[in-house]
């Protein structure tokens, strides 16, 4: 049996949230696992590693270690594996950021918040459930559009069109921004600068 690794406060965990599968790729529910893969790419990183019910990749962003992860349990049981990694890696809760899409926002729209309920995002509140607390930081990304239909799930589940990448583009771009500061910064200060930006 391997050691676990040694406390190490300063470790950042950050959590993209989305579906498994060719199927779910690239669609509006993966968005969270898009912007981490945008982050690991930036930061020469990949996601090689299994831990957790968790792909994994560790980075770092200046000199502080990153661990990056994106749950393989689908979205609405995403709390087992965040629970797993931040027992094993032990985590401190304040630094945890958990990246994920939020359909009461409007596509070009990024919210930070340090703690909150869920909101009906059902992988979020696995979440909450899971570390028995809401007191951690989330980014959430905008996905509403103007033709949205009346079915949420349909909505959620369906690819980005042809003419939204490039706003798309835009959006994770500020997602890894955002993530960066929250690094360096925290969470206050990563709202402060990105919470009232319109992309």
């Amino acid at each position: 049996m391997s050691e676990r690794p040694s406390s190490e406060p300063r470790r950042c965990l950050i959590v993209g949230l989305g579906n498994p599968g060719k199927r779910y790729q690239r669609t509006r529910h993966n968005l969270g696992f898009l912007a981490l893969e945008r982050l690991a790419e930036e930061l020469q990183g990949a996601f090689t590693s299994k831990r957790c019910n968790a792909e994994t990749a560790v980075v770092t962003w200046g000199r502080t270690p990153v661990l990056l992860a994106k749950p393989q349990t689908y979205m609405n049981l995403s709390g087992q594996a965040v629970a797993g990694l931040m027992a094993y890696y032990r985590i401190d809760l304040t630094r945890l950021l958990v990246v994920l899409d939020d359909n009461d926002l409007p596509l070009g729209r990024l919210r930070l918040r340090p703690h909150g309920s869920a909101g009906g995002h059902k992988g979020l509140a696995s979440i909450i459930e899971h570390l028995s607390t809401n007191e951690f930081s989330r980014l959430r990304i905008g996905i509403r559009n103007e033709e949205q239909p009346k079915e949420l799930a349909d909505f959620v589940l369906a690819k980005f069109s042809q003419k939204e990448w490039p706003q798309v583009d835009t959006i994770l771009d500020a997602s890894i921004r955002a993530i960066a500061v929250f690094i360096q910064d925290g969470i206050e200060a990563a709202m402060n600068q990105f919470n009232h930006i319109t992309l």
